[in-house]
């Protein structure tokens, strides 16, 4: 809004500073915060007297002793960090802009199914024969569904853009091409996609994002510190994407209009610092799947978008390292009867191993920021 409001009032000039990704973006870091530290203790206080408080169970009778602190915590606080980002790309970015409607529309859609699923666990022992959430594959439905609708208008929009820049650049074959897979270290796409690889690859690439994070919210901070070096990391993809200039420099085809998701990884970092106010250790209150399920889905939504699924598994090293330890522990198990680790997800066994939680914690975090800076070196090593 307060950009549309510029640009009347400049009469679409946009060479003052609303014009600018960056600006925007590093506003909406800031934005975004102080809607969540202001907004932080009402929440919890009304989360609490609604005894809305989480029960860590696991199949580990050490590790549910080690948990016992953590009970009755008020979760479901994911719903600030949603409010956050919403508020904040409302206010700060182009509503004109297509790839905006379709994060919000993410972002809203996986909030709501998390928010179900946080309830439903959180009545668990309220009610007589409710259930202990949503059941996996009743989530995949909704992931599924999100991924294949979000591949077709991002495909089609592709499509559009580039019928358009053949019509207008005589250049137009440095312009976007949704129908490619680029991979790091490589700076040629190597392989075109139809439409059902395209959406194969989104519901993937989304389902296992917004699970990846779920698996990872286990610990005090973790999830929520990891998230903010993820997101600053595809705040400088994004804007780098989305600038002609820069993107060609850095031989990426320039997508038009990605820049503005710049303002929305820069409103995700914002929330999930002040989220981090509340939630570092010991936390105050848990995201839930009301705040891990739509942050997941969005980095998955905004990595599509850009064409960098393969950066995201560098960027959200530690996110892929947390899913692929639970599908390992499954399979040995069910191979061999026995644990592959003392427990799943990762940051669980070295728990268990004798690390304090704010040792692993601060671990993890380290490792995300290797993975980040590596993934923005490669940018430049392709």
């Amino acid at each position: 809004m307060l950009y549309h409001l510029c640009d009347w009032l400049f009469k679409g000039n946009r060479n003052y500073f609303y014009g600018d990704e960056w600006w925007r973006a590093i506003a909406a870091v800031l934005v975004a915060f102080a809607i969540v530290w202001a907004l932080g203790p009402r929440v919890i206080r009304k989360l609490v007297r609604l005894k809305i408080g989480d029960r860590p169970e696991f199949d580990h009778a050490t590790l549910n002793r080690m948990m016992q602190g953590k009970e009755n915590t008020p979760t479901m606080g994911g719903i600030l960090i949603v409010v956050a980002v919403a508020v904040t790309v409302l206010l700060l970015a182009n509503l004109k802009d297509f790839y905006v409607t379709l994060g919000l529309f993410c972002l809203v859609w996986l909030a709501i199914l998390g928010g179900v699923d946080d309830w439903l666990k959180l009545t668990a022992n309220r009610r007589a024969g409710t259930r202990d959430g949503l059941r996996m594959w009743e989530k995949l439905i909704f992931q599924v569904a999100l991924g294949v609708m979000l591949a077709l208008f991002i495909y089609r929009f592709g499509e559009l853009n580039a019928e358009k820049a053949r019509w207008l650049d005589a250049a137009a074959q440095y312009r976007p091409n949704y129908n490619v897979l680029n991979i790091p270290f490589y700076k040629h796409p190597v392989t075109t996609l139809s439409v059902p690889v395209f959406a194969l690859i989104a519901v993937v690439v989304i389902a296992g994002t917004s699970n990846a994070v779920n698996l990872t919210d286990g610990m005090d901070g973790l999830a929520s510190g990891c998230m903010v070096l993820t997101s600053f990391a595809f705040m400088v993809l994004t804007i780098v994407i989305g600038n002609e200039k820069w993107a060609r420099q850095l031989d990426f085809r320039d997508i038009e209009g990605a820049g503005e998701l710049g303002v929305f990884c820069g409103a995700v970092l914002g929330a999930c610092l002040g989220f981090l106010w509340f939630n570092a250790y010991p936390a105050q209150v848990f995201m839930g799947d009301t705040g891990a399920l739509p942050l997941g889905g969005l980095m998955g939504y905004i990595a599509i978008v850009t064409r960098l699924e393969l950066w995201l598994l560098i960027v959200g090293g530690v996110f892929v390292i947390e899913a692929v330890s639970v599908l390992l522990q499954i399979f040995h198990y069910k191979t061999t009867g026995r644990r592959l680790f003392r427990c799943a997800p990762l940051h669980h066994h070295y728990h268990l191993g004798g690390l304090s939680e704010t040792q692993v914690v601060m671990r993890f975090w380290l490792l995300a920021t290797v993975f980040a800076a590596f993934a923005l070196a490669t940018i430049k090593l392709r």
